[in-house]
């Protein structure tokens, strides 16, 4: 057994892990540089792996030595087992660190990396295919003495079993996942999870089970180690949840806190779960709770989960060391540390809650977190914790998962650690991508939320449309357009060759207002009409409104008030026609408008748009048929997700203009449908 200073150097640093040297993580983006993080405080080489996608990520920069996967898509680079091993082997690693998602809990893969001679910062494999399917997991589990819910088999679901969810026996993350409400779309549905989980897994095995509208979702943490000794770290409760997956995560769980006896019966059958089939390192065993306390088994993540920041917090864990010194036979103490504290994490996410949630890709031009402490590391004191995968500059593509960041905060209270998550979410700069910022920042500040009143059915429970809807109100938008125009007057003033010391568009005799306009992807076309005087600027709309400073990235307003006039400061910046302005009253994202529009830009009515660049995989009409509103058109996957693209009216398909396997750009004419209307006139 450990003294106390040697555990505190297990969980914070001090020495090297036993024979390792340098390690390749099978990942990319976030948590290749989570990974890399820990290997760096310990002394430890680090080696990456890249898609042709990824050459340019952080993760491959940050590595000391990096190895190419030739292609683009998962099945061409992160999930060739065989190919990462090569990697491995030709850059002198002596280890391989999965991550999560790819090939973390493929136990054909831990086979092969074991069978190369080299170390599986892992479980041992026999875990990883007891746990690979969900299916015989829970038979284990049951056999075990662990609650469960029982498997359905698809071919005898009825009427009385539904509603029901089918899952993906491989993986998780949301991937391969539906609820289905109605008998008749049974089959539908389980061939498009089939289609998700072999594109995001590599095995199309799925199954069903009883579907529990509302309830909680509580895991707990396990860590394990060659000598005997598991520990049940903490409990994290992951019930805010979009398409059944994670969107905001905390530990510990308001449920489990206020439940009498439920934190020593789920800490008990996680260590039941992980001891029926021996395991060793760190994994995660999964529950869904009801409000009473009562819990069930739902699968066993044999792998590091996307929110262990709330763990390492919460305990002083580092939870990537110890899965390096269990590798590496080191001996636990006898029991873990006492969670203190609070803390959340959120997934920040380039997508658009406000419309399906359609994922988004492109250039992030900046990302700036006010408040961040550390980044992939430790919090032993109130603030906020960064773990990302991109930085200024760096381009989200089609072919992976959207998340941009995890952002998690610490502090002794979970109100406490609320406000700072929300406050630095809110001041936050992003700029480029449409993000769920808005609406973590409205969760998080949520009533409900605060009192913990928080299950899987949340948004629907809320309102989805309320809590995605911008921050900056209609009214603090408009102040926030009037900044912008005004910024780019001083950015026109301050480039023009001539006169550029002149105030803009300023005349001896009172004129007409000059007028620019712009696009809120909320609230439509703006048009902000602005005059300059001798001593001051008229803004149409907007009487009393004085302008107290502006530069091209900076523009201060005086903005009257039933009680007095306040002073409101804008930060103002420009990426060819995009437009961000941030401000304490909520950023604000515009298109500037040409003066003078291209009819050749114009679309047909009824043209069908793509949301996101993506891949057309199916169509479902042909040109002639007669389509009703609603009805699918086409099917796009983009970022390991089917979409579906559906006809905005009834009428006649009059054109497809994509073939399947096509891969499309965002705003591409996938196909016109003629409104009913239009052909009868």
């Amino acid at each position: 057994m450990m003294t106390a200073s040697q555990s505190d150097s297990m969980r914070r640093g001090g020495r090297v892990t036993g024979g390792l040297t340098n390690v390749l993580v099978a990942n990319r983006g976030e948590i290749a540089r989570r990974v890399f993080a820990t290997c760096r405080r310990m002394g430890l080489g680090t080696v990456a792996v890249y898609s042709d996608a990824d050459a340019a990520a952080p993760h491959v920069i940050e590595a000391d030595a990096a190895v190419r996967l030739p292609g683009n898509t998962p099945a061409e680079t992160y999930l060739r087992g065989e190919l990462i091993i090569e990697a491995a082997v030709a850059a002198g690693a002596d280890a391989i660190h999965p991550g999560y998602g790819f090939l973390s809990e493929n136990a054909e893969f831990a086979k092969a990396v074991l069978d190369a001679g080299l170390v599986w910062i892992g479980p041992p494999v026999e875990a990883i295919e007891q746990m690979g399917s969900k299916v015989a997991a829970k038979k284990m589990m049951d056999a075990a003495g662990v609650p469960v819910l029982a498997e359905l088999d698809p071919a005898e679901v009825t009427e009385a079993h539904l509603p029901v969810l089918i899952k993906a026996s491989a993986g998780g993350g949301g991937r391969g996942m539906r609820v289905v409400r109605e008998l008749a779309e049974l089959t539908s549905q389980i061939e498009a999870a089939r289609r998700e989980a072999e594109s995001a897994f590599g095995d199309p095995t799925v199954f069903c089970e009883r579907y529990l509208e509302t309830g909680r979702h509580i895991e707990v943490q396990v860590m394990a180690d060659t000598h005997g000794t598991i520990w049940a770290v903490g409990e994290r409760e992951c019930s805010i949840q979009r398409r059944h997956q994670k969107v905001i995560e905390e530990a510990p769980s308001p449920l489990v806190e206020r439940t009498e006896g439920m934190r020593a019966r789920l800490f008990e059958a996680a260590r039941l779960a992980a001891g029926a089939i021996g395991y060793i390192g760190a994994g995660t065993v999964e529950f869904l709770a009801d409000e009473q306390g009562e819990f069930f088994f739902l699968e066993m993540n044999t792998r590091l989960q996307v929110e262990h920041p709330v763990t390492e917090c919460t305990t002083g864990l580092d939870l990537v060391r110890l899965q390096l010194d269990v590798a590496a036979g080191s001996v636990l103490p006898a029991e873990p540390p006492a969670m203190h504290g609070h803390s959340i994490e959120v997934r920040l996410y380039a997508e658009d809650p406000a419309h399906d949630w359609q994922p988004q890709s492109g250039t992030v031009h900046r990302i700036d977190i006010p408040s961040v402490l550390t980044e992939f590391d430790l919090l032993d004191r109130p603030g906020v914790r960064l773990d990302t995968g991109v930085v200024d500059g760096s381009v989200v593509g089609v072919h992976y998962d959207p998340m941009l960041a995890k952002v998690i905060s610490y502090a002794e209270t979970r109100g406490e650690a609320a406000r700072l998550l929300a406050s630095a979410l809110h001041r936050a700069k992003i700029h480029g991508l449409v993000t769920n910022r808005d609406l973590l920042v409205r969760v998080l500040r949520h009533p409900a939320f605060l009192a913990g009143d928080t299950d899987t059915a949340f948004f629907t429970t809320h309102g989805l449309a309320a809590l995605a809807a911008p921050l900056a109100s209609e009214s603090d938008e408009a102040l926030s357009i009037v900044a912008a125009a005004l910024a780019d007057a001083a950015a026109n003033r301050g480039s023009a060759r001539v006169g550029g010391g002149l105030p803009s568009g300023w005349r001896n005799l009172p004129s007409q207002s000059q007028r620019k306009s712009y696009e809120s992807r909320a609230t439509g076309t703006h048009e902000v009409g602005y005059r300059f005087g001798r001593t001051a600027v008229t803004v149409d709309g907007h009487d009393g409104l004085v302008l107290v400073e502006s530069a091209p990235d900076r523009v201060v307003l005086s903005v009257p008030g039933e009680r007095g006039p306040v002073r409101r400061q804008f930060e103002i910046a420009r990426y060819g026609d995009q437009v961000y302005v941030d401000s304490p009253l909520g950023p604000v994202a515009l298109r500037r408008l040409p003066r003078f529009s291209d009819p050749a830009d114009q679309v047909a009515t009824g043209s069908l748009l793509a949301p996101m660049p993506g891949n057309v995989i199916r169509l479902g009409a042909e040109v002639g048929n007669h389509v009703e509103q609603g009805q699918p058109i086409l099917w796009l996957e983009a970022m390991k997700m089917e979409h579906t693209i559906a006809a905005p009216a009834a009428g006649v398909l009059s054109a497809v203009n994509v073939t399947v396997g096509q891969q499309v750009d965002v705003g591409a004419v996938l196909a016109v449908v003629e409104p009913v209307e239009t052909q009868e006139n």
